[in-house]
């Protein structure tokens, strides 16, 4: 189910195609909410909602909605994210990585369908479940595990981990552990891309931002705030909501009150209240998840602002590995595994004549070799030095961090016992 939202005058009369029944079933089982009864019904709101057409017959292969290159990118890059969060679970339990380490398995079609559409200069900015998003911008499977494991190689040096991606060279912002606190570093992000384009005068400068967080987050300040300023400063930012319907062991439905005259609290629909095309999709759908991105770039990119996607999808594991998974229920998990999204690509690339079998192995086993030399060359790579614990925190090294030999002050004698004589920088006085 896709619908895709547009602003329209105040106080139009609009046609709203009401919830699918999957997810009345959802409702009824999840919430016991009388679920909405199927038809069609005249609201007023400030947005148009229209179903996405689909045909009852196989279309042809001329019919495909992507290119035979796009659909073997979009399958590579969701195989890579789905076999390289299932090894991060082996590598975890073997002792290998440390702290919390949460998997995105299960939500690929969203990573795969948005980011695989930007540009190199665009900035992507995610969340402590934030691997696949790394990897699908482009930082090498090598610069992820690595980081996972606490190396020097990592795309952080071994000082972010798992929560905490980043990569300057490819843009990747970050991956924030507090929800909602890297929403307003994506709004930083696009509206240096609008200052230099309407300010500076550089045409060139059409570089957008997706900030990616979960249904948890909508709940928090920081999310109204930035859609506030982004509407307000027509900034080219695309807000993705992977709502997968948990936040931690807390269910959306009971979390999130509902959206005026629904049985059901929709996240797209903020959208328009902040002046903002609003757009829900079938986050299990990559090639839906894609048509939605796509329409959203490209409206940033020519100025026309921002845009709120709510991609409905799921995890198929717990919230982190340290979570038994105890509070959904098995018909749940069962009926979203039933949708997961490499398959059905798989199936669409072989109906439509995208793929042969022998072309989806190959890729298939190109994941396979990637992930395995992955974790060899991340359980090879050496540890970070010592030294690397007083990086990042003095704003002057060679005055705070490092003595007058040239050693880093914590290699004097007494260092730790707090005897060793340090000496103030040059010009620095003590108060």
């Amino acid at each position: 189910m896709l619908m895709v939202v547009r602003s329209c005058a105040a106080g139009d009369t609009v046609l709203l195609k009401e919830v699918p029944a999957r997810m009345q079933t959802m409702l009824k089982q999840r919430s016991g909410l009388r679920a909405a009864q199927p038809g069609r019904r005249v609201v007023k709101v400030r947005a148009v909602a229209a179903p996405l057409k689909t045909s009852t017959s196989a279309p042809s292969s001329s019919k495909a909605l992507v290119t035979p290159e796009v659909a073997k990118d979009l399958y590579y890059d969701m195989v890579l994210g789905r076999e390289f969060e299932e090894m991060c679970a082996q590598m975890y339990y073997r002792g290998k990585m440390f702290g919390f380490v949460h998997l995105y398995s299960g939500q690929e079609a969203v990573s795969s369908g948005v980011i695989r559409l930007l540009r190199p200069d665009d900035h992507v900015v995610s969340t402590y479940r934030d691997h696949v998003h790394a990897l699908s911008k482009g930082v090498s499977a090598r610069e992820v595990m690595a980081e996972l494991f606490g190396k020097k190689t990592g795309c952080c040096r071994g000082q972010g981990g798992s929560m905490h991606m980043f990569s300057s060279k490819h843009n990747v912002l970050g991956g924030y552990a507090f929800i909602g606190e890297g929403i307003p570093v994506g709004l930083g992000a696009a509206f240096q891309s609008k200052y230099r384009r309407d300010v500076l005068g550089d045409e060139s400068a059409d570089s957008v931002t997706c900030s990616f967080f979960g249904d948890g987050t909508c709940n928090v300040g920081q999310f109204y705030e930035s859609l506030n300023m982004a509407a307000l400063y027509k900034l080219p930012h695309i807000f993705v909501v992977e709502n997968n319907l948990w936040a931690i062991g807390m269910s959306h439905l009971r979390a999130t009150s509902r959206t005026s005259g629904d049985e059901h609290p929709y996240i797209y629909k903020k959208g328009p209240a902040f002046g903002m095309p609003g757009v829900l999709v079938d986050g299990m759908d990559v090639l839906k998840v894609r048509q939605v991105a796509q329409e959203a770039v490209e409206r940033a990119r020519r100025g026309e602002g921002p845009t709120l996607i709510e991609a409905e999808t799921y995890r198929f594991r717990g919230h982190s590995l340290a979570d038994p998974d105890e509070l959904r229920s098995k018909d749940e998990k069962a009926k979203y595994l039933a949708r997961d999204p490499i398959p059905q690509l798989k199936k669409y690339m072989l109906e439509h004549g995208l793929a042969t079998e022998a072309d989806i192995k190959a890729l298939e086993d190109k994941v396979a070799e990637v992930v395995e030399d992955c974790v060899k060359f991340a359980d090879e790579s050496p540890k970070p030095e010592r030294g690397q614990l007083l990086e990042n925190v003095f704003a002057d090294p060679r005055g705070f961090g490092i003595a007058e030999d040239g050693r880093y002050r914590y290699q004097q004698a007494g260092f730790s016992s707090g005897t060793a004589v340090v000496s103030p920088p040059i010009g620095f006085l003590w108060h």
